[in-house]
């Protein structure tokens, strides 16, 4: 029984230990990594801060309770070789997470390292955006990318309108990558790298003074500084001593800057006084308790340690990297995963070989633990920690600090969620994003040389070359541009504008102008532009107009004259014609006119007939009368007098009609016979290209293209044209003798043109609305410059007088309205013409209304009654009283031919006749009367 029992008693120590296997019990200890090096400004700041912190993570008994962090720290030196070794190093000691590296380039190589081992690598100074997930899944940034900081650095430069930088940056993965990250950044606001200064790593004071020196020369001076910060502070002494921090200088430095200054002790920093008006950015940390605990419980680590630099952002990062990995595998170990290490059948030791790679084991749960440290969510000494899905910090931010005096000031902030603002980044995350152009707003800032104006940020080159400008030589059109044996080799309208414009920059402008074409036929004006743009041009002075596919390639100036295209043709001499005098109106106006002047004869002798005697008499000299009274009052002299009301309203309303015919009738006449006509019948655009006539146009101008691409004008219809005589000739030629009919050319060449010869004319308006300018390379800030100067030229009225003094000859009249006068036709005239027959319908209409009411007035009284037979002797008095009635009253009037012998009557014998017909009954009701009394 004893030995039973003894075995049942190791059966369960056994399943026990099996039961705890399975369990996963946490290990006493884990070892991590830290990469950096030691004697740096980030690895003196970051070395004491990861001590710490992994002091910190073992005092706490919330994270990894009962395993102890061990941390194993390997120098750089600054060494991409080394700092490889010193990896491999590190991983022969079966570390499950590695702390850095501090550098870019060292990261890069390490990430590899990693990568196959599955160890993760938790850089907190690595800031190369190249350096990415996809490429290096186990690599994992807990400080922020250079990308988010130079989106703040071209949110600055956007802020105050600059439009081209030059970058100085150190020539290593991190300067390359920053820069390509800047130039992406300001694209978005159409900025521009102008020039890179690549500073070699360790490079000497002569070789910074070189790269500085050929920055110096270009244009820009808006230098956006991004090197590392152990030897950035050498580059502005040597910017001092060349110069380059006085007034009109700008300098925007990106974070390595502000860790520089922040471990510098006060009053070490001797060259403070070389970096007055620098913006500098810093990392943005919220204020809060826990961080400043753990800045007195650095400074006082770093006196006891006698560590003479101070502690700076990269130290915030480093020490909250290692409690995100401390958390991390807590979690890990939470979950039971085991911290074992297996070997990798791809890394053995080749014979003879001392490298000992068989040492280097797999992390089994490399991917486990990974996974963990992207769930990250906690607040550390640097703010909120979380990674989004990109792999980097959520919420970047950023201060932008101004150095002015001994300390730098605060101006402003940048975030990624509202961009530039004076607001801190936590206050501005509980309310709704605004990145709109009037949010962004920075403080005042003093600028180098003391100054408080923005700096233009760029200027002429000072290396002595002048400005190339590209002038064409044309045959023709001199008063524009041509050749001169002058100082400047050029003259003309648009070149006096360009030197006016030039003097009023507030910066001195050496040109050099380069005639382009050799002055017998014109040169292709788009071959000038690309010239500007393929940089064997700086400029391009002259008559170019602006256009679409020119603006694309080339930036140009305020217009400084309009221009549109015109169309001119040739005119005629009218040829003199026997029947000149009927060709003002066309045959259906003379026949209506005609027809009216009889109709409005009729309707006045109805309407006089009846009251007016010079209407009267027998009918043939009443169809004199209409005709005469008709025609007459065209020139006035009609001798009848109208006295009816509806004939003096229809009189007035004609003879106002027949002044407006003669009026447009003398004044068609007269075009007719003193101007000039169009030779070819063309009006204007659209009967130019319907009539598929030849056209002419300027060789070497954008007009071609317009024709043929805009109005679909076939090419074989286009004769090019490179002077003014070639212009004259090919017009008075015309179309059937190999000419053309028409030339289409821009404004300002058809004023000179027409100076010069009278004999053609402008038809139609400008069709196309354009301006003339001066071409430079894209997103020149002298193009810019040159607008404003053009501005003030205008405002001032010196444009104006430039141009009064080369157009001032006498040219030819160009008014629309005296060529080719045409026939006047009916539709001139119907509305006139309908009024004036609605108005003597509606007389006679009142006229016929009244004669019906006199008529039936006149016709509508009844018979006398017969008296009554009461002897014979009264019987024959009433008898003869009723027939002496009938004898007075004329008869019924029932037929159509005695209404007109009614209409006929003077109207004064009608009203006779009825004022006397009321008597004559009360006459006759008395005879009866009287004939009752006899009987």
């Amino acid at each position: 029984m004893g030995g039973a029992a003894a075995a049942a008693a190791v059966l369960v120590v056994l399943w026990l230990a099996v039961a705890a296997a399975g369990a996963g019990e946490r290990p006493s200890e884990v070892s991590i990594g830290a990469l950096y090096t030691y004697d740096s400004v980030i690895g003196r700041a970051a070395g004491l801060a990861i001590e710490l912190a992994v002091a910190d993570v073992n005092a706490d008994r919330t994270v990894l309770a009962g395993t102890t962090l061990s941390l194993i720290s390997q120098d750089t030196n600054c060494s991409g070789f080394l700092g490889t070794i010193e990896a491999l190093q590190l991983m022969e000691k079966n570390v499950i997470a590695v702390i850095g590296p501090q550098s870019s380039g060292i990261g890069h190589v390490i990430s590899h390292v990693v990568n196959e081992l599955h160890v993760p690598l938790l850089s907190f100074a690595a800031t190369d955006p190249t350096l990415s997930a996809s490429e290096y899944p186990y690599f994992l940034r807990s400080t922020m990318s250079d990308y988010f900081q130079m989106h703040a650095v071209a949110s600055i430069v956007d802020y105050y309108q600059w439009k081209e930088v030059t970058a100085i940056f150190v020539d290593d993965d991190y300067g390359r990558g920053g820069v390509a990250a800047l130039s992406d950044a300001l694209a978005l606001s159409r900025a521009r790298i102008s020039y890179k200064a690549a500073i070699p790593p360790n490079s000497n004071a002569a070789t910074i003074n070189d790269v500085l020196f050929r920055a110096n020369m270009m244009e820009s001076r808006v230098f956006v500084v991004h090197v590392n910060p152990d030897a950035g502070m050498r580059i502005f002494s040597i910017a001092n001593k060349l110069r380059m921090m006085g007034s009109g200088y700008v300098w925007i430095v990106t974070d390595w800057l502000a860790a520089v200054l922040d471990s510098s002790m006060s009053g070490d920093l001797k060259t403070m006084s070389y970096m007055q008006g620098l913006i500098v950015l810093h990392q943005h940390f919220p204020d809060s308790e826990t961080k400043r605990e753990f800045i007195s419980k650095w400074n006082n680590a770093a006196r006891n340690r006698s560590i003479a630099s101070g502690l700076n952002s990269y130290g915030f990062y480093a020490y909250d990297s290692v409690w995100i990995v401390a958390r991390a595998i807590d979690q890990l170990l939470d979950s039971g995963e085991q911290i074992n290490f297996s070997a990798d059948p791809r890394l053995h030791d080749s014979m003879n070989s001392t490298l000992r790679l068989s040492t280097l084991k797999l992390f089994d749960s490399g991917e486990q633990l990974l996974q963990q440290l992207l769930l990250t969510n906690f607040t550390g000494l640097t703010g909120w920690v979380q990674f989004d899905s990109d792999r980097n910090l959520v919420r970047p931010a950023y201060d932008i600090l101004n150095i002015g005096g001994s300390v730098p000031h605060l101006i402003g902030y940048w975030s990624n969620y509202s961009g530039l603002s004076v607001a801190a980044p936590e206050i501005l995350y509980e309310k709704p994003p605004n990145t709109s152009t009037s949010a962004q707003r920075l403080k005042n800032v003093v600028w180098p040389g003391n100054s408080a104006s923005k700096p233009k940020g760029w200027v002429f080159p000072n290396n002595g070359q002048p400005l190339r400008v590209g002038v064409p030589n044309k045959p023709s059109f001199k008063e524009l541009v041509s050749r001169d044996t002058g100082p400047d080799n050029v003259t003309g309208y648009c070149i006096e504008i360009f030197n006016a414009a030039i003097k009023l920059l507030p910066y001195p402008v050496p040109c050099q102008f380069i005639v382009i074409g050799d002055g017998s036929k014109n040169p292709n004006y788009d071959d000038i532009i690309n010239m500007v743009a393929a940089n064997s041009l700086d400029a391009a002075v002259g008559d170019f107009a602006i256009v679409r596919n020119r603006t694309k390639i080339a930036e140009f100036s305020q217009p400084y004259i309009e221009s549109g295209l015109v169309i001119v043709v040739p005119v005629k001499e009218a040829s003199s014609s026997a029947w000149a005098f009927l060709k003002p109106f066309t045959l259906e106006m003379w026949c209506v006119t005609g027809v009216l002047f009889i109709f409005v004869g009729i309707v006045v002798w109805i309407l006089e007939h009846r009251t007016n005697e010079e209407f009267r008499g027998s009918p043939r000299r009443q169809m004199i009368t209409i005709f005469w009274f008709s025609f007459s009052t065209m020139f006035f002299a009609h001798r009848q007098n109208t006295v009816s009301a509806l004939g003096r309203f229809v009189l007035i309303i004609w003879l106002f009609v027949v002044l407006i015919i003669n009026s447009s009738y003398t004044a068609s006449l007269t075009s007719i016979l003193t101007v000039q006509q169009l030779a070819t019948g063309i009006t204007g655009l659209d009967s130019l290209l319907s009539s598929a006539l030849p056209i002419g146009y300027q060789a070497g101008k954008f007009t071609r293209n317009y024709l043929i691409e805009e109005l679909n004008v076939p090419e074989s219809h286009l004769v090019p044209l490179n002077t003014i005589d070639e212009y004259a000739d090919a017009l008075n030629r015309g179309p059937k003798d190999g000419g053309v009919a028409a030339i289409v050319d821009e404004m300002p060449y058809i004023e000179i043109f027409l100076s010069y010869h009278c004999n053609f004319r402008i038809v139609g308006q400008e069709f196309t609305k354009e301006g003339w300018g001066f071409a430079f390379q894209r997103d020149s800030p002298l193009a810019a410059d040159m607008s404003t100067a053009i501005l003030q030229l205008s405002e001032s009225g010196q444009l104006q007088r430039i141009h009064d003094e080369w157009f001032s000859r006498s040219s030819c009249s160009s008014d629309d309205s005296e060529m080719g006068a045409t026939r006047l036709g009916l539709g001139s005239f119907w509305g006139l013409f309908l009024m004036c027959a609605l108005i003597c319908v509606f007389a006679l209409v009142m006229f016929f209304a009244r004669v019906c009411w006199q008529y039936s007035k006149y016709s509508g009284s009844e018979e006398p009654e017969e008296p009554k037979d009461d002897s014979a002797g009264t019987a024959e008095i009433a008898a003869e009283a009723v027939a002496e009635m009938q004898r007075r009253r004329p008869k019924r009037l029932g037929s159509f031919k005695e209404l007109m012998q009614f209409v006929d009557k003077k109207e004064e014998e009608v009203r006779k006749s009825m004022k006397r017909r009321p008597s004559e009954k009360d006459n006759q009701g008395v005879g009866s009367s009287d004939a009752q009394s006899v009987a």
